[in-house]
């Protein structure tokens, strides 16, 4: 599995969505499409950027009873995306739920990836709301283990958990990361972050990249600079 950058087109209208993506005439970003877009857009703009030549990953965070996710998945299996998501706290019979829902007639499916605790929970509010007291790093990796055992590709984590996470569920479980920003750029609200090429030193498979590239005066360049120091 070779590594990739996926941008996150966090746009609320399909127009900006491609006044972005029609600057790139070379090489075709794999996009995230996140709930913003896809509430305002619908299932419409998932297959206009496919028809335009993307990968998709498709970023709903799913987590409702086994059965209704089931029959969700299987209706986004149908939008050809590359890859979809769902949250580990669901149980690993909703995890497996998902799967079966998702793979298609012919055996086919998107990769499907798991949440594990979202970027802003930190130890005192997981414990304080959810009354969850192990240590955060614990969780993290239970929930890790938890969605390779419903049969699941990887799971969503900080690029600082990467290397962890390859350590507890083994190399082929594919780690993706966001919290990635360039050396000499802005952190915005992001309170644990790496460059590129430390994500890819401590084994980020996929790094999903937003503003460093869609707020960049030349987005193009912004991307190539990523894939230059993450992929190659």
């Amino acid at each position: 599995m070779g590594k990739d950058v996926i941008v996150a087109c966090d746009f609320a209208t399909a127009e900006q969505v491609f006044t972005f993506l029609d600057q790139f005439t070379d090489r075709k970003p794999f996009v995230k499409i996140g709930m913003e877009l896809f509430y305002a857009e619908g299932p419409a703009i998932v297959r206009e950027i496919k028809r335009r030549g993307h990968k998709i990953f498709l970023d709903l965070k799913l987590h409702d009873i086994p059965n209704t996710v089931r029959k969700s998945m299987a209706v986004l299996s149908g939008l050809d995306v590359d890859m979809t998501n769902l949250h580990a706290a669901g149980t690993i019979p909703m995890m497996q739920a998902a799967l079966e829902g998702l793979t298609r007639p012919d055996g086919t499916r998107p990769l499907l990836i798991a949440v594990t605790q979202l970027t802003s929970t930190d130890q005192a509010t997981m414990e304080r709301d959810l009354l969850i007291n192990e240590p955060i790093d614990q969780v993290v990796m239970h929930y890790a283990a938890n969605a390779q055992k419903a049969g699941l590709d990887g799971v969503v984590c900080s690029p600082l958990e990467a290397g962890k996470v390859h350590q507890t569920c083994g190399d082929a479980f594919v780690t993706v990361t966001p919290g990635v920003r360039f050396a000499d750029g802005d952190v915005g609200d992001q309170k644990r972050v790496m460059t590129p090429a430390q994500a890819k030193e401590v084994g980020s498979d996929y790094i999903v990249v937003g503003r460093p590239i869609t707020a960049a005066a030349d987005p193009v360049a912004a991307y190539r600079r990523c894939v230059e120091e993450f992929c190659d």
